[in-house]
């Protein structure tokens, strides 16, 4: 079974709504799979009127192979907007630092962060760069999250991507020590099978992260609906040939995000 991470649903996108992830996650084999909720501008462009989560909850309603995830919309009550990501039976949030252009350790950010700490939510980061100042979202500030909030478990989607990896990677070797495991490395879009792009992460790096966080901190993400069908079955395929324990490719293709959303795993 893979259960994977990091699905967008867009609406009014060609192939990004929530029939086309079906028929992809059926082309790569995958079983199961978090989806986000769209950004707040998304369902603006689109000409609906509806928020984006409850948007969302609708088109999931008794789809059992997804899991959802809500968005902020950050103009309106941050611990509203978080506690009706909750009340949607949603299990996290996906938030972007540059797309959504606030301070990863800005006030706002920390109303949202203690919010999802105390119900139980489990957040997904962007992590690198992504034409925003990078002052406001440097991965290494992702280090005052986890401190901050010691029970709040998050990934580092990209793993801080090709320019901010070693970033990424000290986050959660600082944060394996005194707190219990809650900091992630998302494995998404993180391919260098078209050389060092800017997400690119080689077989050594990738295999680093799990000599030097363990084989309980990694998640595989789809990155849904930017990345096509034949990358991902590379992404699936290169995972199950680095060195690692095969126990360690289970848990990275499904194992660990079900054990941190509390869903079943076969």
């Amino acid at each position: 079974m893979i259960f994977a991470n990091h699905a967008h649903i867009i609406p009014g996108r060609e192939n990004g709504d929530i029939n086309s992830l079906m028929k992809f996650m059926d082309e790569v084999n995958v079983d199961r799979a978090v989806c986000f909720a769209p950004f707040v501008n998304q369902v603006k462009n689109a000409g609906i009127s509806e928020h984006q989560n409850k948007w969302l909850a609708k088109e999931i309603k008794g789809n059992d192979r997804v899991v959802g995830f809500g968005t902020i919309d950050f103009d309106n009550n941050l611990e509203d907007e978080v506690e009706l990501i909750a009340d949607l039976g949603f299990k996290g949030i996906k938030l972007h630092p540059p797309y959504q252009e606030f301070k990863i350790d800005g006030e706002e950010a920390f109303r949202v962060y203690a919010k999802a700490e105390e119900l139980g939510l489990f957040v997904s980061f962007h992590s690198g760069m992504h034409w925003h100042r990078l002052r406001d979202n440097r991965v290494l500030l992702l280090d005052e999250v986890a401190w901050n909030f010691p029970k709040l478990k998050f990934s580092m989607e990209h793993i801080g991507g090709y320019h901010f990896f070693k970033e990424a990677l000290a986050v959660m070797c600082n944060n394996s020590r005194f707190h219990e495991d809650h900091v992630y490395a998302g494995w998404t879009t993180i391919r260098d099978r078209y050389g060092n792009t800017e997400w690119a992460l080689s077989d050594e790096q990738l295999e680093t992260v799990i000599l030097q966080t363990g084989e309980d901190r990694s998640i595989f993400g789809l990155d849904f609906p930017y990345n096509n069908a034949d990358d991902i079955k590379w992404d699936i395929e290169r995972i199950k040939r680095l060195n690692i324990s095969e126990e360690c490719k289970q848990k990275i293709l499904g194992g660990t995000l079900a054990k941190v959303l509390g869903e079943k795993y076969e």
